[in-house]
């Protein structure tokens, strides 16, 4: 009785829309961070009866065919890149990204790796960094004497000096933009990796070739709708129960035949 496999298959589908869900209200407070979504498409069927075949001696065709289909299978988890909210933080290095665009940051291996989240830190030595130590490109260091750090739209940062009356540029904070944000592979911590669906990183400055804006003493909140969160988790769960149901009444159709006589 093909039913039993085909609820398996739905059941396995609702409980990893529900995964995606409760992932998805874990990070409800994370910054930068972009909802999730599970999609999924129909396996194969079975051609019983093929559409267009002969079905006479005189040329008549079967109009529809019978097709049996053989369940679902997940497709994707796709990642909604819609812009979260932003916050005042009151941060001074806090900066959130208006637009597209990716900040860069080095990983202890070397390797770069690329973030939306702008709670950003400075080292001991100066150097700003993301909240896990990440040297943020392209590498800028703050004088120990700077009593106030300055960001614009434009990624500059300035510092000012009790001594100076004009600011120092210290250097500019650079965006990244790729051709397609929806294949970065997610790694943890805010963190994505290029790959060949992402294409290749194109790094230019803040405001240009179609990158978005900073906002000094902002962050970008989580784009998570907990409403529709909620919603889809219920669907989700009848889902799930309808096709347990499928199941039991599929035993229970097995179980009459083997009580024939």
């Amino acid at each position: 009785m093909r039913a039993l496999d085909i609820a398996a298959t739905g059941m396995s589908a609702q409980q990893l829309r529900v995964d995606v869900i409760a992932n998805n209200l874990a990070n409800m407070n994370t910054t930068g961070y972009s909802a999730r979504r599970a999609d999924f498409a129909d396996l194969h069927y079975q051609q019983m009866v093929r559409a267009g075949a002969i079905n006479a001696s005189d040329g008549t065709v079967v109009p529809t065919g019978v097709q049996v289909g053989l369940g679902v299978r997940p497709s994707s988890v796709s990642i909604n890149m819609a812009q979260g909210a932003l916050g005042a933080s009151g941060g001074v290095l806090d900066v959130a990204i208006e637009g597209r665009g990716w900040l860069e940051v080095t990983l202890p291996s070397g390797a770069s790796a690329y973030t939306r989240d702008g709670a950003l830190q400075r080292t001991g030595d100066g150097l700003i960094v993301t909240a896990d130590g990440h040297e943020v490109s392209p590498g800028i260091t703050i004088p120990d004497d700077a009593r106030q750090i300055s960001i614009n739209a434009d990624g500059e940062v300035y510092a000012y000096f009790v001594d100076r009356v004009e600011a120092e540029l210290l250097g500019q904070i650079s965006l990244v933009g790729f051709s397609n944000d929806h294949g970065l592979e997610a790694m943890g911590s805010n963190l994505f990796l290029e790959t060949a669906a992402s294409g290749a990183p194109v790094q230019s400055n803040p405001g240009e070739d179609g990158l978005g804006t900073l906002r000094q003493g902002y962050l970008e909140e989580s784009s998570v709708d907990a409403v529709r969160e909620i919603t889809d988790l219920i669907q989700a769960q009848r889902g799930y129960e309808l096709n347990a149901k499928v199941i039991t009444a599929a035993d229970q159709m097995l179980g009459a035949t083997t009580q024939v006589r």
